[in-house]
């Protein structure tokens, strides 16, 4: 009997702050020296983000034996700022608004979200929403980001007001919050990580998916994985939120991050020897 192949993986990675990390997220343990560092962003020519230089060579890794799809909140432009030393096939940007492929947004895709869009307000109702919350000094700025959903960034995480009322407010009007950091996302409900990846996972034909995130915007992917890994950081831990197929760093920060893409390489190293739809690990 010829055996079954090898699962065909796609793993699903967020990127701030659960692969890349500013220097003000390390979150390194008191008496820890700084590991070795990859730069892998800058911003107007400075340094931005970086890696440990485990996590880079695992990413590359990653590339090699499974569909790498980095899967972020940023903008396509802030997208494009990153380097991780690899070209990924597909990606995924703006919440899901983008699907990349060889780099570039696919136009049907873009089309079939303006569709799903429409059973949200408006953007333009949200936008003067934000605006009010923005009172009082502790915004530091607030954008529109690719004409898809609204973010503010506080001068300081813990300057950004009780989001209880707006969060509400902005359920009914078919919109989530999310808190990374010092940001505060508005973002259609529609307006998912996970669809878009479903969609990258239809056009790559893979038979079983691990994915990495670290906040609520990433819980729908997480949830969807055959095999999902989370740092011991962020929105998603400040909640203890939770999931069958779940797995937890024990480290926190980028040291976190390098957990995280070891464990995904352990996971797709050791599938190669299992069979599609049998269990690996």
């Amino acid at each position: 009997m010829t055996p079954a192949p090898a699962a065909r993986w796609l793993v699903a990675c967020d990127l701030d702050q659960t692969l890349i990390f500013s220097r003000r997220s390390f979150r390194l343990p008191p008496g820890v020296a700084e590991p070795d560092l990859v730069l892998v962003e800058r911003l107007n020519g400075e340094p931005a983000a970086f890696m440990t230089a485990p996590a880079f060579a695992g990413v590359a890794e990653l590339a090699r034996r499974a569909v790498l799809v980095p899967v972020t909140t940023r903008t396509l432009g802030q997208y494009r700022r990153v380097d991780l030393g690899v070209t990924p096939p597909f990606a995924v940007a703006a919440n899901g608004g983008h699907v990349l492929v060889d780099g570039e947004p696919d136009p049907g895709w873009a089309a079939a979200v303006a569709a799903r869009l429409r059973d949200a307000a408006p953007l333009a109702e949200v936008l003067v929403l934000a605006e009010r919350l923005a009172t009082g000094g502790w915004c530091r700025l607030t954008r529109v980001a690719d004409d898809l959903f609204v973010y503010l960034v506080a001068h300081e995480r813990d300057g950004i007001p009780d989001l209880a009322a707006v969060t509400a407010e902005l359920a009914a009007a078919g919109w989530t919050v999310s808190v990374q950091g010092r940001k505060v996302y508005f973002v259609p409900a529609t307006l998912t990580k996970q669809a878009a990846l479903a969609e990258v996972a239809r056009r790559a034909h893979t038979d079983r998916t691990a994915a990495a995130g670290d906040s609520l915007l990433d819980a729908p992917m997480l949830a969807a994985a055959d095999v999902a890994v989370r740092p011991a950081h962020g929105e998603l831990h400040d909640r203890a939120w939770d999931a069958p197929n779940l797995r937890v760093t024990a480290a926190a920060g980028i040291l976190g991050g390098a957990e995280i893409v070891g464990q995904l390489v352990t996971v797709v190293t050791d599938a190669m020897a299992f069979p599609a739809g049998r269990p690996a690990g």
